[in-house]
């Protein structure tokens, strides 16, 4: 949910911002995409029998809000850890694409003043599904509207699933995607309306094939 906070800075009025966490909370009952490791939580330090609570944690590299990386299609390639860190900032457009029914086009993309080096985040009808359940029939992208935004030249993508391709299938997508941009899955946009907001996705920097992160964006 959005947190608004007032901010004074030197020979300016008092603005508010409003603060969107759009990243899954992590937890054992959380969906996780078929075939993925559920997350686990082993406590191996408890007070009262010990000062602090610590635990293991274990959950699989593309779990809930995640980037992935090159590593994640092909061997003998860097991974998240080194993802462009430029593409985890900036200014971002929210496009309300709520009323595709089924997969996302080309023509659903086409007149959106998409430009080059931007962040561009698709809310779709997954958005009304809150993460409870998986369903095999996602929102998803084709291959048309993949290419356009690569031919554009975004620098970031978000999406509110857990995979951007159809399930089962449509690989090439996924492929051309990373490839060519930083992806973040799993976003939840369910309380963001389209707009214009500031970007902030920060994965995990770890040496892996993709990686948890925390994505906030910022109304102003």
């Amino acid at each position: 949910m959005p947190i608004g906070i007032f901010i004074k800075l030197p020979c300016m009025d008092v603005f508010m911002s409003q603060f969107f966490d759009v990243s899954l909370l992590i937890n054992k009952d959380m969906i996780v995409y078929p075939g993925n490791p559920r997350p686990s939580f082993q406590r191996y330090a408890q007070i009262p029998g010990n000062k602090v609570n610590e635990s293991v944690i274990t959950l699989g590299s593309h779990t809930g809000t995640h980037v992935d990386s090159r590593l994640h299609i092909k061997n003998d390639v860097k991974g998240a850890e080194a993802l462009p860190i430029e593409s985890f900032y900036g200014r971002c457009r929210v496009l309300d694409l709520t009323y595709v029914e089924k997969e996302i086009h080309k023509e659903d993309l086409m007149g959106k003043d998409i430009g080059k080096g931007n962040i561009i985040l698709l809310k779709t009808r997954n958005s009304l599904l809150n993460y409870r359940y998986f369903s095999k029939d996602f929102i998803h992208i084709k291959l048309d509207a993949a290419e356009y935004l690569i031919e554009v030249g975004i620098k970031t993508l978000g999406f509110d699933y857990l995979s951007v391709k159809r399930f089962g299938g449509d690989d090439e997508v996924h492929e051309i995607l990373i490839n060519n941009l930083t992806l973040f899955e799993g976003l939840d946009l369910s309380n963001v309306s389209g707009g214009e907001y500031t970007f902030l996705g920060l994965p995990l920097r770890i040496e892996s094939d993709g990686a948890p992160a925390r994505v906030i964006l910022v109304k102003e």
